[in-house]
């Protein structure tokens, strides 16, 4: 019975890192249609995104039902509530990778980027797709150094996030408000995709370790 219950344990870890790897795709089709003005790709996305959401729904009913049947404590129950945690995050990547189709969609036949910008996602989603993909071989390999060493990547996400304010707010810029706000809300969906791949590369990290990463018992009580 105890192997059987290590199993769904198995189990549920498998389906966190398939819906990790889907939305990774999500967002690497959501980047082609905004680049190339894709309707087609676009509408994939915007039409899979059920299919993310309806894993997570399935992870979470098998998590509590594991809950409540079994009563997990120390490693197991860190386990259960790390994927349960884990899958919202997830779930939002597939969000915010369906937001980006969905404004490639809304702008078509027409670009939704100036070609000042389209440089910075093109970098912005390939990096997005490479934290997806990474955090997903994390969650199946349990490494916690390749989990700690992610925080390079959105790194160098928030450096681009940070430069496009900057090109945004210069004064040469020609491309009017609306495309000013389109390339805001397009920044920052990247951006948090990119955190949300991090933290469930973090809670990976607590299942093996008990703690996330960044705690320090030292420095807890907020000194």
């Amino acid at each position: 019975m105890r192997e059987a219950y290590h199993d769904q344990l198995g189990q549920l870890a498998d389906q966190l890192a398939d819906m990790c790897g889907m939305a990774g795709d999500a967002m690497e089709r959501a980047t082609a249609s905004l680049l190339g003005a894709d309707l087609a790709l676009a509408e994939q996305v915007i039409g899979d995104d059920a299919k993310i959401d309806d894993v997570r729904a399935d992870i979470e009913e098998q998590a509590y039902a594991l809950l409540a049947l079994q009563a997990p404590v120390a490693t197991d129950l860190r386990i259960v509530l790390a994927v349960i945690h884990a899958a919202e995050s997830v779930e939002r990547m597939g969000d915010l990778a369906l937001h980006v189709a969905k404004a490639a969609r809304r702008r078509h036949p027409n670009p939704v980027l100036p070609d000042t910008v389209r440089p910075y996602f093109a970098e912005m989603g390939r990096i997005a797709v490479e934290l997806a993909r990474e955090a997903t071989d994390i969650i199946r390999t349990q490494d916690v150094q390749r989990a700690r060493s992610l925080e390079d990547a959105d790194d160098a996400m928030d450096d681009l996030h940070r430069h496009l304010f900057t090109v945004i707010m210069d004064k040469d810029w020609q491309h009017g408000v609306p495309s000013a706000v389109d390339t805001t809300l397009l920044g920052r969906f990247y951006e948090r995709f990119a955190d949300h791949a991090v933290s469930v590369a973090k809670r990976t990290v607590f299942v093996v370790t008990g703690r996330m990463p960044g705690y320090h018992p030292d420095t807890a009580d907020g000194s």
